[in-house]
């Protein structure tokens, strides 16, 4: 009965696909001039990405600009260049193939590809190299985050996965980047669009430093402990605001508010109180302290941007739909992954949704396990 249960849900994917293939994307993408050839096989062998075993990537398919976008010169984009769209996302061997496809399923839909510019943020810079080899025309800049920066600020979480250093970088994009990036989309690495990325750039935040889908029919008190909330010196940092719940892993972020307003810093702080011997004050790592500082205070996106929480929340093997409504944007946050779940043979149906955006070798093995 399982090859039936699996079959059943390979099919509604399939149906899904055909029924929200109006609104997964609003232009045909052949507006762009692309290959529609693949250059082969990407194959990393040795040790990579802290200790990894090989690794084996198809070379992601050419794509160029459309017509009405201008020219584009390839890899030497100056970062400054203010006709750029600014993208920033996270590095690491866990996410890797996630933050591939992510990467892979930007380019595919943006009618101006060469237009974007990728800020890579890692704790292995022998990572860069694989990112030249798998997208060889892409424009991107690649940042070392040092984890003892926030090693001493982090708490325990809920999942394991939401205490990695690296999940901390987003809070430093400011510093990190050159000051001439004014504005940037930070992106999570389990997540994949389905739209042109420049509508989301276009974003008016007005006088916001954060935009994001904001959620305010959720229940917001639960993000913060009975600690938090039973001292008046906590909890009234809420007051004349409207906090709403909104999730980290799709914002528009704009650099030069963040800068002057030393938003890192008050990050930081909560992140101190978090860690102080009276107790905690949230559970749920790097979350809270964004809601402690911008809830209330943020501009709102259209939720077609952040169809979020598809691996399952907190529950192994859990299935979710999507929330009603168009797509842009397909978020695996939650424990469930696709890479895993495909990897292991219990795919939900949506998993078949950002499998066509998976760049991961033949037949899904490494160098070394294809051996």
């Amino acid at each position: 009965m399982l090859w039936a249960a699996r079959l059943s849900g390979f099919f509604s994917a399939a149906m899904l696909m055909v029924v929200l293939s109006p609104s997964l994307q609003s232009f045909p993408p052949a507006e762009a001039i692309r290959s529609s050839q693949f250059d082969g096989s990407v194959r990393f062998p040795g040790q990579i990405a802290g200790g990894a075993r090989g690794i084996a990537f198809r070379r992601a398919p050419s794509f160029r600009n459309a017509a009405d976008c201008g020219g584009g010169n390839g890899t030497a984009a100056n970062v400054c260049d203010p006709s750029l769209v600014h993208i920033a996302i996270t590095l690491d061997e866990d996410y890797l193939r996630g933050s591939v496809a992510a990467v892979h399923s930007v380019v595919q839909h943006a009618r101006c590809p060469e237009s974007v510019f990728f800020h890579f943020l890692v704790s292995d810079p022998g990572l860069e190299d694989l990112v030249r080899a798998v997208f060889p025309q892409l424009r991107f800049k690649v940042y070392y985050f040092d984890p003892d920066r926030v090693r001493g600020l982090i708490s325990t979480s809920v999942r394991q996965a939401l205490e990695q250093p690296l999940n901390y970088a987003r809070n430093y994009l400011a510093d990190l980047f050159e000051p001439c990036v004014r504005r940037v989309i930070y992106l999570d690495s389990d997540l994949v669009l389905v739209d042109d990325v420049a509508k989301l750039w276009r974003t008016d935040l007005g006088d916001r430093t954060v935009g994001a889908p904001e959620y305010c029919h959720a229940n917001f008190t639960k993000y913060f402990t009975d600690r938090f909330w039973s001292d008046q010196r906590f909890a009234g940092i809420f007051a004349g605001r409207r906090p709403c719940y909104f999730n980290t892993g799709v914002m528009v972020l704009d650099l030069e508010r963040w800068r002057r307003a030393g938003y890192t810093l008050r990050i930081e702080r909560w992140m101190e109180i978090q860690k102080l011997p009276a107790g905690r004050i949230y559970e749920l790592g790097s979350l809270p302290p964004f809601l402690l500082v911008f809830a209330g205070h943020v501009a709102p996106i259209e939720h077609r941007w952040n169809q979020h929480g598809l691996g399952g929340d907190n529950v192994f093997g859990s299935c979710r739909d999507l929330h009603p409504g168009p797509v842009s944007l397909l978020h695996w946050s939650g424990s469930g992954k696709p890479w895993a779940r495909l990897g292991a043979g219990r795919p939900c149906p949506l998993d078949a949704l950002w499998a066509p955006f998976d760049l991961y070798g033949p037949g899904g093995a490494s160098a070394e396990e294809s051996r």
